[in-house]
């Protein structure tokens, strides 16, 4: 072979190499960011590891934990209340019999509670207890809108069906006061709702469901009960997720997830259902910061437009009056009556 041909061939490998270097640098561009793995120790170490805490591989298969939650009681500032009369007390078990199938008047929460005649507190029947007398209610407006006429009959029809069940009495107000009152109350909770989100995405590589769940873990939230969801938990018991972080469900229940390309992602929060306390626009704000920093991604709103600081401090200034407003009309963000009237 000539030195002219050895040339020419040494020429042609490296030309091929590099197409082959670049074409894989290509590859790895696009293909999305995987979650670390904690490495794999070697068995000759195993006695030095004994009693360290080390990081878990990543699962993306997450069984929520159920929460038990104590139920708020019937408020007239948001509920429709009619009470019932008993000419003797009547036991918590015929009470639970006595109950309508549905726990609810059309789109509106219905409930019934009795007066416990030991400890005289209203609460939901409870088997082997005795209760002289009742109260059923339902409640005025939530998030579908206010009580209206049909539902206010259903929530008759059932009412008096629990009383005749048990002999009791009931009492009803009169249906246009109180289905005025509950479109008062619809038109305040209305102006006063907010639901905010920021949305998380992708400067150049794209993220795999995985590398979301482990930088979000990273910054202190937890799986949600929902594939594609992830939650940072209330520092407060039976209290819902401060802030949620949301994504694809079916990239993340992929029959392979980290080979699914994730563009962007969406952390929001419920104002009304979070208690002012707990700084949740704060912790957002300073979640959503952390996020985009470790992740190489922009904080932009549903449109795509890039959110600047300036426009955080404005958002989290109106978010005061909206604090100061719901807290005027007793109704606190994250109390029990905002947890239902926003819902």
């Amino acid at each position: 072979m000539s030195t002219l041909t050895m040339g020419l061939a040494v020429i042609g490998g490296l030309v091929l190499a590099g197409v082959i270097a670049h074409g894989a640098w290509n590859t790895r561009r696009r293909s999305p960011r995987m979650a670390q793995r904690p490495p794999v120790a070697d068995s000759s170490e195993d006695d030095a590891l004994l009693g360290e805490r080390a990081e878990p591989a990543f699962n993306v298969n997450f069984v929520p934990i159920a929460a038990l939650e104590k139920k708020p009681g019937l408020d007239a500032l948001i509920d429709v209340i009619a009470p019932i009369a008993l000419e003797f007390p009547i036991s918590g078990d015929l009470a639970q019999s006595a109950m309508p199938a549905t726990r609810r008047a059309g789109s509106k929460p219905f409930a019934v509670e009795g007066c416990n005649t030991l400890t005289q507190i209203w609460e939901s029947a409870r088997a082997g207890q005795r209760y002289n007398r009742f109260q059923a209610g339902v409640q005025m407006a939530n998030r579908t809108g206010a009580l209206n006429e049909i539902e206010y009959s259903e929530f008759v029809v059932k009412a008096q069906a629990f009383a005749d069940a048990i002999n009791g009495q009931v009492e009803f107000p009169e249906m246009r006061d109180e289905v005025a009152r509950a479109r008062e109350l619809d038109v305040f909770a209305s102006s006063h709702d907010a639901q905010l989100g920021f949305t998380l995405r992708a400067r150049a590589t794209a993220w795999s469901p995985g590398y979301v769940q482990q930088s979000a873990m990273r910054q202190g939230l937890i799986a949600g009960a929902l594939p594609g969801r992830m939650v940072l938990p209330s520092g407060e018991a039976h209290s819902p997720a401060l802030l949620s972080l949301n994504f694809d469900s079916q990239a993340a229940m992929a029959e392979d997830p980290e080979q699914s390309a994730l563009r962007s992602v969406t952390l929001s929060l419920d104002v009304p259902q979070v208690a002012r306390s707990e700084q949740p626009f704060v912790r957002m704000r300073a979640l959503a910061v952390a996020l985009a920093a470790s992740m190489d991604g922009l904080i932009t709103d549903d449109q795509g437009s890039i959110i600047r600081l300036e426009t955080l401090d404005a958002i989290g200034a109106d978010l005061e009056k909206l604090y100061d407003a719901l807290d005027a009309h007793d109704l606190s963000a994250g109390s029990d009556q905002a947890k239902r009237l926003f819902s």
